[in-house]
């Protein structure tokens, strides 16, 4: 399992120590520098003091010099993926891969075992140093507290089930666990033995993590509000100790009482003194995961509209400068998770992982509409106002009325739609081909040459850009022949190997014919232009 690791270790440097763009008579710019994470989650301190960042999107787990913001991956992809750390006294890591039902653990470069598996969801975790007894809870997907055997031999043991999501907790000086309840509000503990569950402290609007310091100074998060508190666990009053960016994950502290907390929409971590309030940067992206990208005209510049996973942005085409739309678990926030984005003259269209699609007006950003239960795996607005979505294979069109109609059906995992006359464009995400359906009700497969197109768009001539992924190229199709035509080569993509996309390749074209692409190793955006 070493070898293994370090074999994957080296061919993800490999990738990410990319040659430069090769892009004959087109000028290349990094529109938007990298980020290291994709997301960052749970954090914890070893014995040494080193701080280890967990990334569920990411399915990495890193290790973070919180002097100086150097990252260095622990354990890749798909085992690395942790929601929550912590350490046992020997030294043994143990995460949870909230996505994949699992927790692992590791002993220094030891192999990788599993404690625990089908735990829906299972998302915090925490030992008793005392004893070394290993806790876990649920949130989300499932609900529960549960006790597990840290050599994996015993089931799990369940303490508590339909609490209210217990979130990220600690250990508190009489033994129980102390943690918030995301969808309560309030901090509660919790008597391990005997099930007891007391409200500690209530009044919070999405209460995300709590740890206690060495003199027992419980410190909690609300992600909606940006708020680090203070919390008397005699008492239960509260104090706020720093008002942060919203979308907070987790914390943690270190030996000296040194306050950390991680937030996913800005891939940051931050050292906060908890007596000033004021914080440091220890590292924090532009972006947080970029996973589709959608242009439209200002002026003489370009708006990109990005779905960033945790943050839904816009990004100025010229300068590249990044602005804040909507922040996941903001208080305000009206998206989930922003899984795509399509940007006509007037309106975006949002597409969120709960199901919702939602249209916004670009000059305000005032929502207009939503329509739930989607599913959407694309959407573009139609220039009558209309909006086209792509859902369980087929393509509806739905009016101002909310009228639906089928125009096509037996269409794949249709995605990346992007609008011809008379018809749309699209990759078939299943199949890997790119169709063409007419409005009237034909469909057609332009291309099936490319094994792993990502992103699509139709640049002013009425021809088709695409990512061509399993050979890290930007291509040009001839609509009608199918013929291909190299723009760019050496593309930085690739992340988890060119056999499929695991992260989404976007792309989209500006008014004056400039490609903007995005980068899945790097988290960064591309502006590539004729010259």
């Amino acid at each position: 399992m070493k070898a293994r690791a370090i074999a994957v270790i080296a061919a993800l440097l490999s990738v990410n120590a990319h040659a430069e763009i090769k892009a004959p008579g087109y000028k290349v710019q990094q529109l938007v520098a990298p980020s290291a994470f994709r997301g960052i989650h749970g954090l914890a301190f070893d014995a040494n003091d080193r701080l280890y960042a967990g990334s569920v999107f990411g399915q990495t787990l890193f290790r973070v010099d919180t002097a100086n913001g150097k990252v260095e991956t622990i354990v890749p992809p798909p085992e690395g993926m942790a929601d929550d750390i912590v350490f046992l006294a020997d030294g043994t890591m143990v995460w949870t891969s909230i996505s994949q039902n699992t927790v692992r653990a590791r002993q220094g470069d030891g192999p990788l075992r599993v404690l625990a598996e089908k735990l829906a969801s299972v998302n915090s975790i925490n030992v008793r140093k005392t004893d070394g007894r290993l806790f876990v809870g649920q949130v989300f997907g499932g609900d529960g507290v549960w006790e597990l055997d840290p050599t994996g031999a015993k089931p799990p043991r369940n303490i508590l089930k339909d609490l209210g999501g217990f979130n990220g907790f600690d250990i508190g000086p009489d033994g129980w666990l102390y943690g918030p309840l995301w969808f309560k509000k309030q901090i509660v503990k919790i008597n391990p033995d005997t099930s007891e569950l007391k409200v500690v402290a209530d009044g919070f609007h999405t209460p995300a993590a709590a740890n206690f310091d060495s003199k027992w100074n419980l410190y909690v998060l609300d992600t909606a509000v940006g708020t680090v508190n203070h919390i008397d666990i005699k008492t239960g009053a509260k104090k706020v100790v720093a008002q942060l960016d919203t979308a907070l994950d987790n914390l943690a502290i270190d030996s000296k009482d040194r306050v950390y907390v991680s937030n996913m929409a800005d891939n940051g971590i931050q050292e906060i003194n908890v007596a000033t309030g004021k914080a440091r940067q220890v590292i924090k992206g532009r972006l947080s995961s970029p996973v589709s990208i959608s242009a439209a005209a200002n002026g003489k510049s370009d708006t990109l509209y990005v779905a960033d996973t945790f943050a839904y942005r816009s990004v100025d085409g010229t300068t590249g400068k990044v602005t804040d739309l909507q922040r996941s678990h903001s208080a305000t926030a009206t998206i989930a998770y922003a899984t795509a984005v399509s940007a006509s003259a007037a309106h975006v269209l949002v597409s969120s992982s709960n199901g919702t699609l939602q249209k916004y007006q670009r000059n305000d950003g005032k929502l207009l509409k939503e329509w739930k239960g989607l599913r959407a795996t694309g959407a573009v607005e139609l220039p009558g106002g209309d909006v086209l979505v792509a859902q369980g294979g087929s393509l509806i069109r739905i009016n101002s009325k909310d009228e639906k109609q089928t125009i096509a059906e037996g269409v794949g995992r249709a995605q990346s739609l992007a609008l011809s006359k008379g018809g749309v464009y699209f990759v078939d995400g299943a199949s890997g081909q790119i169709q063409h359906v007419a409005f009237a009700g034909a469909k057609r497969t332009v291309t099936a040459e490319i094994k792993v197109p990502q992103g699509l768009a139709v640049d002013s001539r009425g021809q088709l850009v695409t990512v061509d992924f399993t050979k890290q190229r930007l291509v040009r199709i001839d609509p009608t022949s199918g013929a291909i035509t190299e723009i760019a080569t050496q593309l930085p993509i690739g992340a988890r190997g060119l056999e499929r996309a695991e992260w989404p390749v976007s792309l989209t074209i500006g008014q004056a014919g400039d490609i903007y692409v995005t980068s899945d190793i790097e988290n960064s955006i591309y502006k590539i232009s004729k010259q």
